[in-house]
């Protein structure tokens, strides 16, 4: 499944409560081996930094395929003096709940 795909699932059916920080996740079998060429292509690099890597860049790939969806609101304009819409699609709210999360975390981890 492409990451623009997941996108359209993820918003008709991904709701509900998260797991906590730590993660654990099994592959499918294709994946894993994709992800074992890779760590033996990369020796440097472990399993686990690979996984990261790889989701660090399939979330940033996430957040730019959410679509943008023009609201009501002019919010500036550009070169032209076009009006450039407030953007009441998904992205905003993934932003504002990405930095409530990455706050929490950091919270979290400097008071360990």
């Amino acid at each position: 499944m492409k990451i623009s795909e997941l996108v359209s699932t993820w918003e008709r059916e991904a709701r509900g409560t998260l797991t906590s920080t730590r993660y654990s996740i099994a592959l499918d079998v294709e994946s894993a081996a994709r992800l074992a060429a890779l760590a033996q292509m990369y020796p440097k690099r472990s399993t686990e930094m690979l996984l990261g890597e790889l989701v660090g860049a399939a979330l940033e790939a996430v957040e730019s395929s959410l679509p943008y969806v023009a609201g009501p609101q002019v919010i500036a304009t550009d070169e032209q003096g076009d009006p450039i819409y407030e953007d009441v699609g998904p992205t905003p709210r993934f932003l504002e709940l990405s930095r409530m999360h990455l706050q929490r975390l950091l919270q979290e981890d400097s008071a360990s």
